[in-house]
């Protein structure tokens, strides 16, 4: 960002071109304005990722343009949230690079090959988790990490995670992904020395409360170093726990 800015400082110095273009370039480094929505150009300098794509209440023509900008001006690999195959589909026609995972429900749009660092697990309850867990590896992966998962390991049958005791001691951060009675990052933040990212989900029956049950458990627990996003947030899972392992690397 520093180097683009101090070019076109450069350029209109030298008159190459005037301080109305100047103003213009530099406006554009920092964000694009298509009329409905104002894009954060900028984040990915300032944050490290660019801005993903929430797709809930934005029309398929509005993902897309979106899209294609950020595939534009983004030096990484771009993501898309809770999108669904007519989507896909879209983007797809335009970007013929873009990938869709159907239990995730995301984008991805690659802008080359990426080295994987680090290792993040992703652990879940049970498989109904898996649209949530997936969104948090599929998150991760697109930031550049190694990801591993291990699905279906909730405590109704606890001998199913402790199976797998080396996975959890390898990771330098661990996602764990429950709904129900959303135990299970209990169970893993006592058995590791590593941050547990602990997702609640919807999952579950009437007392459930639509995943309030299992965040207020998360909330209470009271093994150490455990936090909690919010209900369903794969996508901010997978973002803090990259932020985590990319300084733990």
């Amino acid at each position: 960002m520093k180097e683009n800015i101090k070019e076109i400082l450069n350029q209109v110095q030298t008159g190459m071109i005037t301080v109305e273009e100047g103003q213009q370039w530099i406006e554009q480094l920092y964000g694009s304005n298509l009329g409905f929505a104002r894009l954060d150009i900028q984040r990915e300098h300032r944050k490290g990722f660019p801005e993903a794509i929430f797709c809930p209440g934005k029309t398929t023509d509005q993902i897309l343009q979106i899209a294609k900008k950020l595939y534009e001006r983004s030096g990484q690999n771009v993501v898309a949230t809770r999108a669904n195959k007519e989507i896909f589909d879209c983007v797809h026609q335009e970007i013929p690079t873009a990938e869709f995972n159907a239990i995730s429900r995301t984008i991805l749009i690659r802008k080359g090959e990426q080295r994987a660092v680090g290792n993040i697990l992703v652990v879940t309850a049970g498989t109904s988790d898996l649209p949530v867990a997936e969104e948090a590896a599929v998150t991760a992966q697109a930031m550049g990490n190694r990801v591993e998962r291990l699905y279906d390991t909730g405590v109704a049958g606890l001998h199913r995670l402790l199976a797998e005791s080396d996975k959890l001691q390898q990771a330098n951060v661990l996602i764990v992904v429950a709904g129900m009675d959303g135990v299970l990052p209990s169970v893993v933040g006592g058995l590791v020395s590593r941050p547990v990212i602990a997702v609640p989900t919807s999952v579950g029956y009437g007392a459930n409360f639509g995943g309030i049950a299992p965040l207020l458990t998360m909330l209470n627990s009271c093994a150490e170093g455990i936090g909690v996003v919010n209900i369903d947030n794969g996508f901010g899972a997978g973002y803090l726990a990259s932020l985590i392992n990319q300084i733990a690397t």
